[in-house]
């Protein structure tokens, strides 16, 4: 190497031998232009250049290589020219040399294309057109990137994969897996960066994990990680997938317990959360990095469980990672959630860099004082301004939603000075907080910066988003006709632009659960003239006024829409709607239909079904439905057993019944609740058991209600009628 005396040996001798520099090869001049560039001695490696006799292909090459590593990208368009002028023809080396260069941009990139389209360079292999891709994709030229893929004569593996990535990182997932299935179709063999691309951008992981095993890539740690991550993100039963893969993994790394301890976490499963971070370090033998503990802390957040967050603390201290920022913040959320500030104050003052605390921090100390109502929240904004740290809109939306109305209607005027009047977020905490205030309506008004009345002169101009921020919070509430009086054209404000899509569903929503079926479809018509087909919530208003009207006609009619528009297009919930929907409406054969043309069914979709079966009497298949779900691996929840319970009572099927009661808290921990004792106490009055049916009451765990004693008043009854007729 140049570090060494030979290297300056062999550049001595090279410059000594003028006499015979015509007979030196080439070949010594260009591993030492190769060596002083690899050192970064780039005016060395252009002496070297410069007194070469005869300069070759290689030469400019690794000359361009030299100042690409270095940034001049001025001197390697200069000696690209150059060189051309020369008579020599770039090669893939020459481009990939300049696209390697940490300073390429968008236009030397396009400079780069016309060059190798000129050449023939995108046509006689892969290796220019695929870094090509990379750059161009990097810069947001996803269009440019798929142009030079279209036009490559040749694509390596690596080709396919860099098209893939720049797809999924720009957030079409369709389109990567679109290309990854084409790439199915070709001879070339899958590398294991195919599968970890096509993994980041599908949600489950089962088809892509089959084809992992086939070709022996599962045992390879990124890709079982990438898996690990496509169950996870894929919901539904993807958790319990991921968790068995985790057990099956032939070697588990930290990242791989993170990604299962965070989802477990997310999925609102915190027990779960703990026990693999437990696991995590007496099954392998592994230490918890900062984020292994930030979503331990947040699981036990979720969990309410003080002492195992103090546990997790003091694992934090130990392993001295208590001033990372993760860990920090996350310390500071679970000891404002157990509302002891003095703590969270206390972890917070201990963070490092204090004038830039991480925002994560701020945010959950807001939140904290904002819970206990003790009217800090915006002196801590106020602080937080001080200390040169911006205040996002999850700072305003911690700060807001849970203050009194005095500070609240502080917190807001600050929130307009600094620009976040029209943020949906901050609009939601602030909606919420005047709901609970009996101040819904002054949200709009404040967010202008004014104070508003029904009877103000002239009315106040709203934001659309803060308008749906606002009727979003009045509808969850259930205040529909305060939601429709806000968003009507009679409103007492207007809109600040026109009512987009969102705007006219937070209406829908409200008019069908208000039971103002008329105006639901009158709007109906008004967002089908605008906007041609249902998206996914307008179809489950409208379903659910179908299904109050119990219009079969009108269902069917919007089942029609949504088959033009794409079926499949809809979400499980649209779905779950249309089926609940044919099943009130009394058409078993609708109810199949759709069941069977579902692609994605949750535990809601199998209780619908089993409802719908046992409602027309088929109490047989509604019980092996409900067998296919439990093999499906869905847990039945307390309605799904309603919902089975409810067909073996209009079956006549008492042994069922009581079976299924047992199962319920015996293999789900599901407790029975009075409805469900209602229903099988019922279930045996009606099969002349009423003994039976008097003993489960009293064997009950709680006192039972008017419900139950009234369905075994009226069985004795109707079965006291029953004898003296028979008598």
């Amino acid at each position: 190497m140049l570090h060494s005396l030979a290297g300056k040996n062999v550049h001595l001798a090279i410059s000594a031998a003028t006499a015979a520099a015509a007979s030196e090869p080439s070949s010594a001049y260009n591993r030492l232009i190769s060596e002083y560039g690899s050192a970064g001695r780039i005016a060395e490696a252009r002496e070297v250049f410069d007194k070469m006799p005869r300069r070759n292909v290689v030469s400019y090459n690794s000359m361009i290589a030299t100042y690409g590593r270095s940034g001049e990208m001025g001197e390697c368009f200069r000696l690209l020219s150059e060189m051309m002028l020369a008579g020599l023809r770039p090669t893939e080396f020459t481009v990939g040399g300049i696209l390697a260069a940490p300073p390429v941009g968008l236009r030397h990139a396009q400079q780069l294309h016309s060059l190798i389209l000129k050449t023939g360079l995108l046509h006689s292999g892969p290796f220019s057109g695929t870094a090509l891709i990379g750059v161009l994709g990097r810069h947001g030229s996803i269009g440019g990137a798929a142009e030079v893929f279209r036009e490559m004569g040749h694509r390596s593996t690596a080709t396919w994969n860099s098209m893939m990535a720049e797809l999924s990182r720009r957030g079409l997932a369709e389109e990567a897996l679109r290309l990854f299935r084409e790439l199915l179709r070709t001879e070339m063999e899958l590398s294991e960066s195919s599968l970890m691309v096509a993994l980041s951008a599908t949600a489950g992981g089962e088809r892509l994990h089959s084809l992992a095993l086939k070709s022996g890539m599962d045992s390879h740690l990124p890709v079982a990680n990438s898996l690990l991550k496509a169950y996870c993100s894929g919901g539904g039963g993807g958790v319990r997938a991921a968790e068995r893969m985790l057990w099956f993994m032939a070697e588990r790394d930290a990242a791989s317990w993170n990604t299962m301890i965070a989802e477990l976490s997310r999925s609102g499963e915190p027990v779960g959360a703990l026990r693999h971070f437990s696991m995590m370090g007496s099954c392998d033998g592994l230490l918890p990095n900062g984020r292994t503990l930030a979503s331990a802390l947040s699981a036990c957040a979720e969990l309410a469980a003080p002492p195992a967050g103090e546990s997790v603390h003091g694992k934090a201290v130990k392993l001295g990672l208590q001033e990372d920022d993760f860990v920090a913040s996350s310390l500071v959320n679970l000891y404002a959630k157990f509302d002891r500030l003095e703590d969270a104050c206390s972890v917070f003052g201990e963070t490092p860099a204090r004038e830039q605390k991480p925002t994560a921090a701020w945010n959950a100390l807001l939140g904290g004082f904002s819970r206990r109502s003790c009217g800090g929240a915006t002196a801590l904004l106020r602080e937080m301004l001080r200390r040169a740290s911006p205040p996002n809109e999850f700072s305003f939306s911690s700060a807001l939603r849970w203050s009194s109305l005095p500070e609240l209607r502080q917190l807001h005027s600050l929130a307009v000075k600094m620009g976040f009047q029209g943020h949906g977020r901050v609009a939601s905490a602030a909606a919420a907080a005047y709901v609970d205030e009996d101040a819904a309506f002054d949200v709009a008004g404040h967010f202008m910066g004014s104070s508003s009345s029904s009877s103000s002169s002239s009315p106040v101009q709203v934001p659309v988003a803060v308008a749906n921020a606002v009727g979003g919070i009045l509808n969850r509430r259930r205040h529909f006709r305060e939601t429709v009086e806000l968003l009507s054209s009679s409103s007492s404000f207007f809109l600040a632009e026109e009512p987009d899509v969102v705007t006219c569903n937070i209406l829908l929503a409200a008019y069908a659960r208000g039971g103002d079926h008329g105006g639901a479809l009158r709007l109906f018509r008004r967002m089908h003239a605008a906007w041609g087909a249902p998206d996914d919530s307008t179809a489950v208003s409208l379903l659910s006024v179908c299904k109050s009207l119990s219009s079969l006609l009108l269902g069917a009619l919007l089942h029609g829409l949504m088959i033009k528009a794409s079926f499949q297009s809809f979400d499980v919930f649209a779905h779950n709607a249309l089926l609940d929907m044919y099943g009130k409406c009394g058409s078993m054969e609708g109810c199949r239909r759709v069941f069977e043309e579902m692609s994605e069914k949750n535990l809601v979709s199998w209780t619908a079904m089993v409802a719908a079966l046992g409602l027309h009497g088929a109490a047989a298949a509604a019980l092996a439905a409900f067998r296919r779900m439990e093999e499906d691996g869905f847990c039945p929840d307390g309605v799904a057993f309603l919902a089975a319970l409810s067909a073996c009572r209009h079956g006549g099927l008492p042994e069922e019944g009581l079976w299924l009661l047992r199962r319920m808290e015996n293999c789900y921990g599901v407790p029975p609740a009075a409805e469900h004792y209602a229903c099988v106490v019922e279930l045996l009055c009606r099969s002349g058991r009423v003994e039976d049916a008097e003993l489960l009451i009293s064997s009950m765990p709680f006192a039972p209600g008017a419900a139950v004693w009234r369905v075994f008043l009226r069985g004795c009854r109707d079965l006291a009628g029953t004898r003296v007729a028979e008598g």
